[in-house]
């Protein structure tokens, strides 16, 4: 008897191996995987179907196209975040879903990029807003606050900030990164101030950039603590 590839004989028996069949979820995680490991511009559904060892036209019986493929690979990312803490103190469960949001984009760094480009929120998305308004709301924050809160953090919910102007890197070159500070400095004198405390440095090692991590929980704190102000004092958007 002839053994097809795809079985092998193991313990005197024949054993079948076929290869797993496609599904909404495999083509999805695939896509994570790819864009993880290869980046998000190399995607196309024709180099995501040559990864999973199929032909293009397999994939579009689970995703309809490339813009639904990214909806879907954005849930994958959203659903990793971690669930609240229901006995947690509000600002502190805000917080900690707010890093783990943070943490799972760290994970796909093309995730920020494909965020901001969708033109409209899941089901997945709507839930996890949802839920963080939720928590919000259970500390006794009112619906009015919890609103222009949401609008506050912004992008910060979903774990980034995206800078007002980019910061072009400094020469590697010591000798170079001092005379274009020294240059700067002439014309930025506060800027370069500001950059020298912040980093704790001075002379041509001063700005290597900030922690964004750090820079990121300074800000998240500054708002909710400002949040809770409002709060305790019963602020409302009329006035009133």
């Amino acid at each position: 008897m002839t053994i097809p590839k795809e079985e092998a004989v193991l313990d005197g028996s024949v054993k079948t191996h076929r290869r797993a069949p496609l599904s909404r979820d495999r083509v999805l995680r695939a896509a994570v995987v790819f864009a993880d490991t290869s980046g998000i511009e190399a995607l196309s559904m024709r180099s995501l179907a040559q990864q999973l060892g199929v032909v293009p036209m397999a994939l579009y019986k689970h995703v309809a196209s490339k813009e639904e493929l990214l909806d879907g690979m954005v849930d994958v990312v959203v659903a990793a975040i971690d669930p609240p803490r229901l006995e947690a103190e509000w600002r502190t469960a805000v917080r900690e879903r707010i890093l783990s949001a943070r943490q799972s984009l760290a994970r796909h760094r093309w995730a920020c990029q494909v965020i901001q480009s969708r033109t409209q929120a899941s089901p997945v998305v709507l839930e996890y807003m949802d839920s963080l308004m939720g928590i919000f709301l259970a500390g006794g924050v009112s619906a009015d606050l919890t609103h222009h809160a949401m609008h506050a953090l912004g992008t910060r919910m979903w774990g980034f900030t995206q800078d007002v102007f980019p910061t072009p890197e400094p020469p590697a070159d010591p000798v170079a990164r001092a005379v274009m500070f020294e240059q700067f400095a002439d014309q930025y004198p506060h800027i370069i101030a500001i950059a020298t405390a912040a980093s704790q440095q001075k002379g041509p090692s001063a700005g290597e950039g900030c922690d964004e991590q750090v820079e990121f929980e300074f800000a998240l704190d500054v708002l909710l603590e400002g949040i809770e102000r409002l709060h305790q004092q019963g602020w409302s958007s009329t006035g009133s």
